[in-house]
């Protein structure tokens, strides 16, 4: 592993240096280009003015032998151009073979009085060459040297340029083999660490590395095995949790499809009759609607109740909380759901705590977690059986946190202690029979205990087989404060 980590590094510097090389080997070239052909051209224009005033001073030295000779001394092609464009005198062809030059850049510039210069193919030679014209008299002087000879002195520039670079590559390839073996060791090790790590041997440990960037990794990585190591164990923990909400959640969709079919059934079944000629039978039609009716309060009590479940399950339910006397909520409970009592010849028995006492929490769904134990114990309770309902300060309040107990007791027959530890699941019933055909829809206990954990609170029952049972929940009496209410907030309802 550190050999091929160290042979990759090498190659990647290996290849950064050539890049580096390339670039070099390219910008210099055009920049040595660029400056040798100026300079170049300012040999031509001196070189061509000298020329000029020995043409000028000797006006008979035109001849061609004259031309060849000034031409070879200066080292260039030699023309002489008339003030018409006429070629007078050229030192490697025939002038009069060659067309008017009037039109030439250089020329046309020399001929205004300027120095000019250009570069191009030349049709008379076939070549390329660099050409500087200068003013002669009334004329023209023209000296020019092959691109051939430029490209030459270039690419030597180019060779010297590219050996020199080369050699001053060569200590940053011993320094960078230097630090490829050192980081290819200490990154080996670590590659190896995380190899243990992802086979799940989360208790090894990286020994220390040093205090750079690759110490730090390992240090890191070392953080990392510690809390792998501790999220294993709390995911092995949450699995199994999840499995058993699986259990629920498959037991919640069985539970609504069987609690929805029967009252639809019922519901289809009764109108069915109905339309085929019972509605014309005084002695069934309403009975049979009656039926009906009941059955579709029945759902609409199963949608409302499955809704307020959802909303505080899936924390939308946004809770509305105040201080409120506890007795109030109590009186408020039991006036609403007397009604239902008398029908039964059941005696309600308020138990009042003290009269300034307060509990912080959202009356409105206290009443409903309220009404719904006042409502589980008039359908348990035998006619003229009795109901206490009261509240008293938590046994379980502390330096940081005070607590009111609001329960609800009856004198019915008890719950079997078996049944207990499921009491408050959705859709759990002690005996389904009985609780359809009172019309209850197994929500009622769920929604008590999510309301009183959502203010931070529990649920508690207590009972005895044959002479009744007491559920209660408990509410906060104070604020518990904006970082505590935020986090029941988290956990429990919507923000």
């Amino acid at each position: 592993m550190t050999a091929r980590i160290f042979f990759k590094l090498i190659l990647g510097v290996l290849c950064i240096l050539v890049v580096a090389l390339f670039a070099v080997d390219v910008l210099a070239s055009r920049i040595a280009e660029s400056n040798y052909r100026e300079t170049l051209t300012r040999e031509l224009e001196q070189k061509s003015r000298m020329l000029a005033i020995l043409l000028t001073v000797d006006g008979t030295a035109k001849s061609a032998a004259t031309v060849r000779d000034l031409a070879r001394a200066a080292g260039g092609r030699l023309t002489v151009v008339a003030p018409d464009g006429r070629v007078l005198a050229d030192s490697e062809a025939n002038p009069a073979g060659m067309e008017n030059h009037r039109h030439r850049p250089e020329i046309k510039s020399a001929l205004k009085g300027k120095s000019g210069s250009s570069i191009r193919q030349s049709p008379t030679i076939g070549h390329g060459f660099l050409y500087v014209a200068v003013p002669c008299g009334q004329g023209a002087l023209r000296l020019a040297v092959p691109m051939v000879t430029m490209a030459a002195q270039v690419n030597a520039i180019r060779k010297r340029l590219l050996f020199s670079t080369v050699l001053a590559f060569l200590p940053a390839i011993f320094l960078a083999a230097f630090f490829a073996r050192h980081v290819s060791y200490k990154l080996g090790r670590v590659i190896h660490y995380a190899g243990e790590l992802a086979r799940g041997n989360f208790r090894a440990r990286l020994e220390a590395t040093g205090t750079d960037e690759l110490g730090i990794l390992g240090g890191k990585l070392n953080e990392t095995g510690e809390k792998l190591q501790k999220m294993f164990e709390a995911l092995q923990r949450e699995h199994q949790e999840m499995e058993k909400l699986e259990l629920i959640r498959k037991d919640f969709v069985i539970n609504v499809s069987h609690e929805l079919r029967t009252p639809l059934a019922s519901i289809q079944g009764y109108t069915e009759t109905l339309l085929n000629g019972a509605i014309n039978d005084p002695r069934h039609n309403l009975r049979f609607l009656e039926i009906i009716r009941q059955n579709a309060e029945r759902l609409t009590n199963l949608a409302s109740d499955l809704l307020t479940l959802s909303r505080i399950e899936m924390k939308m339910q946004r809770f509305q909380f105040a201080s409120y006397y506890v007795n109030t909520l109590l009186r408020d409970s039991v006036d609403s759901i007397r009604p239902l009592a008398d029908k039964k010849r059941i005696l309600l028995h308020l138990e009042c705590t003290a009269e300034n006492a307060e509990i912080f929490c959202d009356a409105k769904v206290v009443h409903q977690a309220l009404g719904n134990l006042l409502d589980n114990a008039i359908k348990y309770t035998p006619d003229g059986g009795h109901i206490f309902i009261g509240a008293r300060p938590a046994e379980t309040a502390t330096a940081a946190a005070e607590f009111y107990e609001l329960y609800v007791r009856d004198t019915g027959s008890g719950i079997p202690a078996e049944d207990l530890p499921r009491l408050f699941e959705r859709f759990y019933r002690v005996d389904k029979a009985r609780s359809r055909e009172l019309g209850g829809t197994g929500l009622g206990l769920a929604i008590v205990k999510h309301i009183a954990r959502a203010h931070g609170g529990d649920v508690h029952v207590e009972t005895e087989l044959s002479k009744g049972s007491t559920f209660s929940f408990t509410l906060p009496v104070q604020d518990p404060g904006l970082a505590e209410h935020l986090e029941l907030q988290s956990k429990f309802t919507a923000s």
